[in-house]
C-alpha cells in the first residue's frame, strides 16, 4: 500500500532539541527553584533513557538524589518544575537557538507538494511543539500539520505505541498508509509496535542504540549539498532523503 501520511517524532527528529534546549531549561527551571541539582551532557544522555520530562525528573530523585528528602506534595514540585521548564525552552526557541535539523524544512515542503498528510507524534507539551514550528520552521508551520499528538495525550508514553495509535485514529489511517520518523530506540519500538515503517535519523545521544527493524538508519535527512551519513540499510544511490527515496523504501 503507498505511504499517504508521514508521522514526526519532534525531539531529537525534527530539531536537536534535546542537548541545547531541553537540557539547558530543566538547569534553569532547578535553578529557579533554589535546587541544586544540574544535568551536565553526559547525565542528561543517561536521563533519555526515559521518555516525557517529569518522569525523568523523578528518574533523577530515585536514581541520582537518593538523600534527597521529598516534600509532601512532590507531585506537584514536579510539576511546577516542568511547567517552568517549558517556559526557559520556549524563551530559548523564540531566540532562535534551536534550529531545525538537515533536511528536515525541504523534505516537509516536499512532502506538502506532493499531497502527502503530515503529522506530530511526540511525548513532549504542545507548547514545546508549536513553539518549536513557529520560531525554528515557518511561522505558519503549525497549519502543516492535520495533526500534532503531543504530551498527556495518552497516559503511556514512548516506548508504548499509544501516541501513534491515537494519531492513526484522529486521521482514520491504518499503520500500512503511514511512515514514521524517529531518532531512538524507544521511538522505533513505539512506531514498530503500531505496525508503522520507520526511517531513523540519529544524534550524539542515540548513535549507538540499536535500530533492528528500521527501514535504513542515517545521520540525518541531508541536503543536495550536504550529503546524509549511511549506518545502516539501502539508500539506492540517493545521498538526501526526498519523497521518491520514502516510496521506495516502503515499496521494498
Amino acid at each position: 500500500m503507498a505511504i499517504e501520511a508521514l508521522l514526526f517524532d519532534v525531539d531529537g527528529t525534527l530539531s536537536d532539541t534535546e542537548r541545547e534546549g531541553h537540557r539547558p531549561a530543566f538547569n534553569q527551571a532547578f535553578e529557579q527553584f533554589g535546587l541544586d541539582w544540574h544535568w551536565d551532557a553526559e547525565l542528561y544522555g543517561k536521563l533519555l533513557a526515559v521518555t516525557g520530562g517529569k518522569e525523568r525528573i523523578r528518574y533523577y530523585v530515585e536514581h541520582f538524589r537518593p538523600s534527597y528528602v521529598r516534600p509532601a506534595n512532590f507531585d506537584g514540585l514536579v510539576n511546577k518544575l516542568h511547567t517552568a521548564k517549558t517556559r526557559h525552552y520556549t524563551t530559548l526557541l523564540a531566540q532562535g537557538l534551536i534550529p531545525m535539523r538537515p533536511g528536515v524544512k525541504r523534505l516537509l515542503q516536499e512532502a506538502r507538494a506532493a499531497g502527502l498528510r503530515l503529522a506530530v507524534v511526540t511525548t513532549t507539551t504542545p507548547e514545546n511543539v508549536t513553539s518549536l514550528l513557529r520560531h525554528s520552521l515557518a511561522e505558519d508551520a503549525e497549519t502543516w500539520f492535520e495533526v500534532i499528538a503531543a504530551g498527556d495525550i495518552v497516559p503511556a508514553k514512548k516506548p508504548a505505541p499509544d501516541i501513534y495509535h491515537w494519531a492513526m485514529r484522529e486521521m482514520n489511517l491504518t499503520p500500512q498508509q503511514c511512515l514514521a520518523f524517529e531518532d531512538s530506540r524507544n521511538g522505533l519500538i513505539s512506531s514498530l509496535e503500531a505496525g508503522i515503517r520507520t526511517l531513523v535519523t540519529v544524534n550524539g545521544y542515540t548513535a549507538q542504540d540499536n535500530f533492528d527493524g528500521a527501514l535504513a538508519v542515517l545521520s540525518d535527512l541531508g541536503e543536495p549539498d550536504a550529503p546524509f551519513k549511511l549506518v545502516s540499510g539501502e539508500t539506492y544511490g540517493k545521498t538526501f532523503v526526498d519523497v521518491s527515496l520514502l516510496k521506495r523504501w516502503c515499496e521494498h
